[in-house]
């Protein structure tokens, strides 16, 4: 029974590829849409978008580790005399810090690297 099924889901598997290919070819080609004509873009556009989106996840991280540093400090302020909480505050803060300075380290990478390949 399981040798059965194997060939018969083989055989409905590779039939849909030759239907859907017969069904393209009778389909008339596609009409052009006015004001949607597609050109084709450079090398350079492509690196400028990913640059571009490199550099805002890193803005978006940065931004969330100042405001992690903020909410840590409250956190120590706030602890009082508690000494876990403060040295639980405090390695977050140090922890941060050295996130936001391996961001920063990541920007000046990315500016580099496309300062270099443009």
């Amino acid at each position: 029974m399981k040798k059965f099924l194997t060939s018969v889901t083989g055989a409905v598997s590779s039939s849909m590829f030759a239907m859907s290919s017969a069904f393209a070819q009778a389909l008339p080609p596609p009409q052009t849409v006015p004001g949607l004509e597609t050109t084709g873009g450079t090398s350079a556009d492509v690196q400028s978008i990913i640059v571009k989106v490199i550099t805002y996840v890193l803005d978006l991280v940065l931004i969330i580790g100042i405001v992690y540093v903020i909410v840590a400090g409250i956190r120590l302020i706030v602890s009082g005399g508690d000494e876990g909480e403060k040295d639980k505050a405090k390695q977050t803060i140090i922890h941060v810090i050295v996130g936001i300075i391996v961001v920063i380290f990541a920007r000046v990478i990315v500016n580099f690297a496309d300062a270099f390949f443009r």
